[in-house]
C-alpha cells in the first residue's frame, strides 16, 4: 500500500501486479473505497497491473471539508495517475467510480484506453433527492447512511443467503468518513454529463443491475446509446453489482479488457478505364488489395 501526496493531500494507493502489463484503474462507489474490488482482483492481476485508490473522502485518502465536484474526482485521478508516471489507463468504475471514468473519457480521453463502467448514470435526478439523503447523513451518521444503503444496494435474495458479503460491504460505509460522504454525495448532486458523453469515442463496455434503483437500467442504457459503439449488458443483481454476481461481472470485464482489436477491413478499389470513341479498346480493370490493420 502507498501514501501518495499531491499538493499536500494524502490518497491510499494500492499497486499489484506485473510492472510490464497494461494498468488497469479501480475507481469505488460512494460510501466505500478500494477493497470493494476485493473479488474481482485475483482475475484481473492476471492480466493487468492493477491500481487502486480510495477516492477523496473516502477510506483513508484525504477527506476534506466542503463540497466536491466530479471535475475534482476526475482531477484527482489523473493526478494519481501523473505521480505515479503512467501514461495510459484502462478503467473499471461502479457508481461514483464509473461516473467519474464518464469525466475522464469525455475531457482526458487520451489518458484512458477502453473502460468498463458499471452501475452509471449521466445524471442522477434530482437535487431534492441527494438533499435529503445528505441531511439524513447528518443526522443519523454513517450507520444511518449504512441502514440505508443496504437495501438499495442487494436484493432481498442476495442479503439472505449472504449476509456476510453484504455486512464487509456495509462495514466499509460505517468506516467512510462523514465529511467525505456528505461533499461526495454534493458532486452526485450538481453532475450532469449527459451532453458530454457524447463525444466520446473510446471502446466503452456499461453494465447495469436489473433490479437496481440506485442506477436503474434504463440510465445506463442512455449511457451507451449516447457513446458510439457502446456495449450494454445487464445483470441479475441491485447496485453492487460486481458483488451480487462477482463471477458473471469479472467475466463480462476480463474479456471486454482483453479482446484483441478487431482487424480495420479495407474495400478494395476498382478503376475503370471508360472506352474511348471511336476505339474499340475494352474496359480494362485495376484492383488494389485491401491491407489489413
Amino acid at each position: 500500500m502507498t501514501e501518495i501526496s499531491i499538493a499536500g493531500e494524502t490518497f491510499n494507493v494500492l499497486i499489484e501486479g506485473g510492472e510490464t502489463k497494461a494498468v488497469l484503474m479501480l475507481s469505488n462507489p460512494l460510501g466505500t473505497n478500494f477493497h470493494i474490488w476485493d473479488p474481482q482482483v485475483p482475475a484481473l492481476l492476471k492480466h493487468f497491473r492493477v491500481v487502486r485508490y480510495d477516492s477523496r473522502g473516502h477510506g483513508s485518502s484525504v477527506a476534506d471539508q466542503g463540497s466536491y465536484s466530479l471535475e475534482g474526482f476526475g482531477r484527482d485521478a489523473l493526478a494519481i495517475i501523473d505521480a505515479l508516471a503512467i501514461e495510459k489507463v484502462h478503467w473499471l468504475g461502479l457508481s461514483m467510480g464509473s461516473i467519474v471514468g464518464l469525466w475522464l473519457l469525455a475531457h482526458a480521453r487520451e489518458r484512458i484506453g477502453r473502460a468498463v463502467l458499471a452501475n452509471t448514470a449521466a445524471q442522477i435526478p434530482g437535487p431534492d433527492l441527494w438533499n435529503s439523503r445528505i441531511q439524513a447523513a447528518r443526522e443519523a451518521g454513517m450507520n444511518g447512511v449504512a441502514e440505508a444503503a443496504a437495501e438499495r444496494w442487494f436484493t432481498k435474495d442476495f442479503r439472505d443467503t449472504n449476509p456476510e458479503k453484504v455486512e464487509r460491504v456495509l462495514k466499509m460505509v460505517r468506516t467512510t468518513p462523514l465529511p467525505g460522504y456528505l461533499a461526495a454525495c454534493a458532486a452526485g448532486r450538481d453532475m450532469d454529463l449527459r451532453e458530454a458523453i457524447r463525444s466520446i469515442t473510446n471502446k466503452v463496455l456499461v453494465i447495469a443491475g436489473r433490479h437496481d434503483p440506485s442506477t436503474p437500467p434504463g440510465m445506463g442504457a442512455l449511457v451507451a446509446s449516447s457513446i458510439n459503439g457502446a456495449k450494454f449488458v445487464t445483470l441479475e443483481t441491485s447496485h453492487m453489482s460486481n458483488i451480487e454476481d462477482a463471477a458473471n461481472f469479472t467475466k463480462l470485464a476480463v474479456d471486454f479488457l482483453t479482446a484483441p482489436e478487431a482487424a480495420a477491413k479495407k474495400t478494395p478499389l476498382r478503376t475503370v478505364t471508360k472506352k474511348k470513341p471511336g476505339k474499340k479498346t475494352g474496359a480494362s480493370k485495376k484492383t488494389s488489395g485491401g491491407k489489413k490493420f
